[in-house]
């Protein structure tokens, strides 16, 4: 009997939030798949065997952000190699933003994106097509089109659209395929040219300002679109905490919206700016504490049922100018997971609510049958030491971009395997 696509692994503590489990057992796979769940199936012979001793075993982790750079600015980063930075670091799904060189607005750039992806092998990819015709925010992409290419939703990531009525559109158009927009909440005349978040610290540092109203203003009136529409919206990286208190109230009325917040928005704040360190310049902008602490709870509630890297690699010269002229985004990969297992040590969510805003909370966004690991289900695993400390090394990201505000920081969880559709694509020395 062919046992070389077998593999168990013994004795881990299996956390599974979508089926309630989180109990000490073996899991045996078999042809990409979970074949068993504690006792060995009778004649299974597995080629592989992984020690779960003191590890943690979930479902791979879904990233609803990852900027791959991949095609047009392959010089920050590429598809092989952000995706080899996500295996390492327990991701088996992400999401690839539509703003890409060219833009992914055919199904032939969508095509070449996924095609990338299943040659490394690391990851999977599912593009995000374009809202827009080249993100201009004008004419309608061919959004069936796009979806018939694999495109999971739609979005014009941060691109303005051009008027209300243009957001309206899009929404009944997307509507009509069934599809999911994805959206960066933004009205573009409150946020005008600013980097900071409007409060002191940006005062006196002389900082242009992003208000909280560029948020929250938008969050209104695209849920008001969406109800008129009856599409699917999901807002992408909220950071403020009236934002959440308005989605909460949405999902109160029953509205079709979900959210997800960037992780880096759970631990830093506006005080992080200070010495205009150019790592801290994200967009949105890092706000205050009590918004900060806002979107803790409404993680914590699942309220905010997903947390994501946001993952935007950057060169050193991308980072080299003044504060404001600097591009935003932190390169995430690698501090996912960690960064939300110490949310679980300052107590903000148990471990099990954790595992569940990286796994069936985005799944479930995107109506995927992944971020489970009953028998049958698709073997996407990631394992990892939950007790053992790493400092953050920029340099020593396996990402291609090094640009990370955590330099220093000591977090818990090191991801020892990674397992895609049954393969192990990561293992660590």
């Amino acid at each position: 009997m062919n046992n070389t696509n077998k593999i168990s692994i013994l004795q881990g503590r299996l956390i599974d939030p979508a089926n309630g489990v989180d109990t000490v057992t073996d899991i045996h796979i078999e042809n990409g798949k979970v074949a068993a769940i504690g006792e060995t199936p009778a004649g299974f012979q597995a080629a592989t065997i992984i020690d779960g001793n003191d590890k943690i075993v979930c479902p791979g982790i879904i990233d609803l952000c990852a900027n791959l750079r991949e095609p047009g600015a392959e010089y920050k980063a590429t598809i092989a190699s952000e995706t080899a930075a996500a295996a390492h670091s327990g991701i088996t799904t992400l999401c690839c933003p539509p703003d890409t060189l060219p833009v992914i607005d055919t199904p032939a750039i969508a095509g070449q994106i996924k095609h990338k992806a299943r040659k490394a092998g690391y990851c999977r990819v599912l593009p995000l097509g374009a809202q827009t015709q080249g993100l201009k925010g004008e004419k309608l992409s061919e959004m069936a089109a796009l979806k018939g290419a694999g495109c999971i939703a739609i979005s014009n990531n941060y691109a303005p659209l051009a008027n209300t009525l243009v957001q309206r559109r899009t929404l009944e158009y997307a509507a009509t395929f069934d599809l999911l927009t994805i959206i960066r909440s933004n009205d573009r005349h409150l946020s005008d040219q600013g980097c900071a978040h409007e409060g002191k610290v940006a005062d006196r540092l002389g900082l242009p300002v992003i208000p909280e109203a560029a948020e929250t203003v938008a969050v209104a009136r695209d849920l008001a679109l969406a109800q008129t529409t009856g599409a699917a919206i999901h807002f992408h990286t909220l950071s403020s905490a009236s934002a959440a208190h308005t989605l909460a109230w949405a999902r109160r009325e029953k509205r079709r919206v979900t959210a997800d917040v960037a992780i880096h928005q759970l631990h830093l704040t506006e005080m992080d700016i200070e010495g205009f360190d150019s790592n801290t310049h994200v967009l949105p902008p890092l706000r205050s504490t009590g918004d900060r602490d806002g979107l803790r709870q409404a993680v914590a509630e699942n309220i905010i049922s997903a947390i994501c890297s946001d993952h935007q690699p950057h060169e050193a010269d991308a980072k080299a100018a003044p504060f404001p002229a600097t591009e935003p985004g932190i390169s995430g990969l690698n501090t996912l997971l960690p960064l939300t297992i110490k949310l679980v040590h300052e107590g903000v969510m148990d471990l099990s609510s954790a595992i569940a805003r990286l796994t069936i909370g985005p799944a479930e966004i995107l109506g995927l049958p992944l971020g489970r690991l009953q028998v049958g289900a698709t073997a996407d695993i990631c394992i990892f030491d939950p007790d053992t400390y790493w400092t953050v090394v920029p340099d020593q990201l396996t990402s291609q971009g090094k640009n990370t505000p955590f330099g220093g920081w000591e977090l818990p969880g090191i991801v020892t395997h990674t397992l895609l559709e049954g393969r192990i694509v990561y293992q660590r020395d």
